[in-house]
């Protein structure tokens, strides 16, 4: 059945595609960001925006007082937390929700270079104690454990240039040379001559997908030589909670379609 009001979160360019197509068949949606990125991301949808983070009950407050039926959730594959919050409010109120989880890209289990972690502690013991110099693209979000769990090592990081991020990494301990303040996704090209420039023993990624740029981060890592610890996805929640589940943006936009079809038929 054709929802009156969708409610999607995530600030990620896999979300915006997705509110994109959900405005081209005139379906009503609000979309929820958590951070200044997402905000600046989502301003082409003004001012069907809401900013700021939203626990369980919130979000159920929300549905309830903005009539939402249907929920897309189009957060960070690493969103992990969120993506519970975002279940468990909409079982309470039996509001359908799909997922949509951005697919994986080229697997690299065959490079020597490459090495898989569960999680950011599991990427830190991973990291030799003769590589002292590790540059860390997962983020602004983990780097106090990085910090904290490497402290005989040189951290470069390459976050977003925002005020409030760079901030953090100032109290972190991060100088102005070991900020690389950038908005990504990069080329290639540019991963290349970054890495060339600062000259990592080690590169920590995360498995972003080609939205984020995955590849192109770990291939200057296998041409030069670079250790590259990747840190997995945390595991998926049961499918079963969602009412759609998509890993290609074409499934959400026929999904979007059968919608527009039904409002026809009425």
């Amino acid at each position: 059945m054709r929802p009156s009001h969708v409610l999607v979160f995530g600030g990620t360019s896999d979300a915006i595609e997705l509110c994109q197509a959900l405005q081209d068949r005139d379906i009503r949606f609000t979309v929820s960001v958590a951070t200044e990125e997402g905000l600046h991301s989502a301003r082409c949808f003004a001012p069907n925006v809401i900013t700021g983070r939203m626990d369980s009950a919130e979000i159920s407050d929300y549905i309830t007082r903005m009539h939402i039926d249907y929920v897309i959730d189009a957060a960070h594959p690493y969103a992990q937390l969120l993506r519970q919050t975002i279940v468990e409010a909409c079982e309470t109120l039996q509001c359908p929700v799909m997922r949509y989880e951005r697919p994986s890209y080229r697997n690299f289990d065959d490079s020597p270079f490459v090495i898989k972690a569960s999680n950011v502690m599991d990427a830190c013991r991973n990291i030799a104690e003769n590589q002292s110099r590790v540059l860390l693209t997962t983020g602004s979000k983990d780097l106090e454990i990085f910090k904290r769990m490497l402290r005989d090592k040189t951290l470069f990081t390459r976050v977003l240039p925002v005020a409030d991020v760079i901030s953090e990494c100032n109290s972190l301990g991060f100088g102005i040379d070991n900020i690389i303040a950038m908005k990504g996704p990069f080329t290639q090209e540019m991963n290349y001559a970054l890495y060339q420039m600062i000259k990592p023993d080690v590169v920590v990624t995360k498995e972003s997908g080609k939205a984020g740029g995955f590849e192109e981060k770990v291939e200057p890592c296998t041409e030069l030589g670079i250790t590259c610890i990747v840190i997995e996805r945390p595991q998926t929640t049961s499918i079963n909670q969602y009412d759609s589940y998509q890993t290609e943006l074409a499934g959400c936009e026929s999904v979007f379609d059968s919608w527009k079809q039904e409002a026809c038929l009425i």
